[in-house]
């Protein structure tokens, strides 16, 4: 069996428990409560997203997993911004770069889905 050099299913697992360290890290304000919750589930739901599109019924079911899952990153992306602005976290560069790093990887694979979609057999 050939192994994978790159596995984008561990690659967000290992971003969702970064998220949810980071959350785990954050202060017991109110403000900070709703955010980190909300960064929680938007921050896991990428992989459990990534998981479910492997299982797609059709490309038009994957496309919409991943188009969701890419919604899921974005909000995590501005609920990062929202933390950072407001001191509730440190300004972690490396989460931010693998946030923008797994939105461009998601908006590729969505644009290859729909141009194969679009190219008959």
């Amino acid at each position: 069996m050939i192994s994978r050099k790159f596995d984008l299913e561990d690659r967000l697992i290992r971003y969702s428990s970064r998220v949810i360290k980071l959350v785990e890290g954050m202060p017991t304000a109110k403000a900070a409560s709703h955010i980190a919750g909300q960064m929680l589930r938007s921050g896991i739901a990428p992989a459990l997203l990534y998981g479910e599109a492997q299982g797609a019924e059709s490309r038009d079911d994957f496309i919409h997993k991943m188009k969701i899952g890419l919604k899921e990153l974005k909000e995590t992306r501005v609920c990062l911004k929202l933390a950072c602005a407001n001191g509730m976290i440190n300004g972690d560069d490396n989460i931010v770069r693998e946030n923008e790093e797994l939105i461009a990887i998601f908006a590729r694979s969505i644009e290859t889905a729909k141009r194969n979609t679009n190219t008959k057999l």
